[in-house]
Parts: C-alpha cells; sequence; structure tokens
C-alpha cells in the first residue's frame, strides 16, 4: 500500500519562538496537496521535520504502509524526498547530478541510464543532459532538482516553493510536470506556495498554517 503521512500534536520551537503547536494532519490520500501560509508560518519547518532532517520538540511524525508505522531508517528514507527553493547542484553534467541519486544506491549502469532518461524527459531537460548543471538557468535548475527527486521514485515527494525563484514560462512548465505526477499516481507530491492561484490550480486539497497549526481548507 502507499505511503501515508501523519503528523500528530506536533510542537517546535527555535531560540524561544514558537514555529509549530499541537500540528495535526493526516495525508491519507495520494494527490496533490497544497500548504499557504505567510512567510515565518511555519511550512518549510514542518517540510524539514516530515523529511526527518529535524525532529519534533513533541509529538510524532510518522508513516505508515497498511495499518503499520514504517520505522524512521534509510529504508524510509528512500521512499521519501524533499526538494527545496534553491538547489545545490554539482559542477558536472545535469545526467550525473540526476545519476548521482542511483549510483550512491547501487543501481546498475543500465537501469540508471534508462532512469535518468526517463526523468529528464518528463521535466523537460533531455536536450540539456550534457549541458553543465551550473550553466542552467533558475527554473532549470528547480526543474532539474524535481528531475533528481523523480529518479529514486518517491512514494512523497515534497516541493518547497517550486516556483518562487523561475521566469512565468519555468514556472508554468514546473506546474505542468507536477499534473503530471499527479496523473502518473505514483506519489502523493506536497507542496508550501503563498500562490493561491497556483493552488487553486494543481491542489486536491488545501492546507493552511495559521497560528503554528495546520488546517483544511474547503476547495
Amino acid at each position: 500500500m502507499k505511503l501515508r503521512l501523519e503528523i500528530s500534536h506536533v510542537y517546535k520551537h527555535y531560540d524561544g519562538r514558537i514555529i509549530l503547536t499541537d500540528c495535526t494532519f493526516f495525508f491519507k490520500d495520494s494527490g496533490v496537496y497544497v500548504v499557504m501560509g505567510p512567510n515565518g508560518s511555519g511550512k518549510s519547518t514542518l517540510f524539514r521535520l516530515c523529511a526527518l532532517l529535524e525532529h519534533p520538540d513533541k509529538g510524532e511524525i510518522n508513516y505508515w504502509s497498511d495499518d503499520t508505522i514504517i520505522p524512521k531508517d534509510i529504508q524510509l528514507r528512500r521512499r521519501i524526498t524533499l526538494v527545496l527553493p534553491k538547489i545545490g547542484v554539482f559542477n558536472t553534467s545535469v545526467f550525473k547530478n540526476v545519476a548521482y541519486g542511483l549510483r550512491i544506491r547501487g543501481v546498475e549502469k543500465k537501469d540508471i541510464l534508462k532512469r535518468v532518461e526517463e526523468s529528464l524527459d518528463f521535466v523537460g531537460l533531455s536536450h540539456k543532459k550534457r549541458q553543465n548543471a551550473l550553466t542552467l538557468s533558475s527554473g532549470e535548475t528547480q526543474r532539474l532538482g524535481i528531475a533528481r527527486a523523480l529518479v529514486i521514485k518517491p512514494e512523497i515527494i515534497f516541493l518547497d516553493e517550486p516556483t518562487i525563484f523561475v521566469d512565468e514560462e519555468n514556472k508554468k512548465t514546473i506546474e505542468d510536470i507536477i499534473l503530471k505526477i499527479k496523473k502518473d499516481g505514483k506519489s502523493t507530491v506536497i507542496i508550501t506556495t503563498h500562490e493561491k492561484a497556483l493552488a487553486g490550480r494543481l491542489a486536491d486539497k488545501i492546507l493552511h498554517m495559521r497560528n503554528g497549526g495546520l488546517f483544511e481548507w474547503e476547495l
């Protein structure tokens, strides 16, 4: 059964500043969830916790399969992925940047070739595969980050402000990529954004960060 995420009564603070307060939500369905809220509302903090990069001060972040909580180990980490607003890239080709995650997992070369080609085609960067990744535009770099995430075939993908630093053309392309992921149905997508129009175009469910909590909006 597909991986499901449960946030249960989570609290988080930094240097005495409360960020998350009794934050609770169960992402029990697949599709696209959009998390909205003003800067400083805790969206990125929540994503870091969900990606297991940090721990809550109180409460639980759990992943479920069937009726079983999945151990927070390397196997779980390989089933989820986080794409940040600013992507770090290696000083090498676009192809090798996308292939890196598969190489460190010991995937066979023929499978790496196939999966990288598929991921680059999915995000519209096949024609850039031999280009040095450092020469890409900001929008292309964001698409590279999504390709690098998709190539590992995650069951849940977190996209933190995926269109914030990109031009209108690449913004439209990234929206189309997210809709393709949704149609493909293999990954649950959870996005943060401050753009209401984008949320309306993409979301199956819209959530709002308010007073440190997470609440569902009616579409």
